[in-house]
């Protein structure tokens, strides 16, 4: 995603980065970067929820639907704060 944006919306950073021989390593570190914060999220909004293993032996539906709407609201987040600058 972030390689697209680059390519659409920043067009002379893309350029640099891929004449200077750096893009594969920045797409690499955004894509490290991207993956840690979208975990974090998930764990604070897991805390903030409640949604603990004990959920998830005593209602595994209600379990997976909020982890699901947690890791979604992470990574929409993440799309916005690192990818869509």
């Amino acid at each position: 995603m972030r390689w697209e944006y680059l390519q659409t919306n920043c067009r002379r950073k893309y350029l640099w980065l891929l004449l200077d021989g750096k893009l594969n390593e920045y797409l690499h570190e955004v894509d490290e970067e991207c993956h840690i914060r979208v975990e974090l999220l998930v764990e604070q909004m897991k805390a903030r929820a409640g949604i603990t293993e004990e959920l998830k032996t005593i209602d595994q539906m209600k379990w997976i639907g909020l982890m699901n709407n947690a890791r979604i609201t992470a990574e929409e987040i993440v799309q916005k704060e690192m990818i869509y600058l």
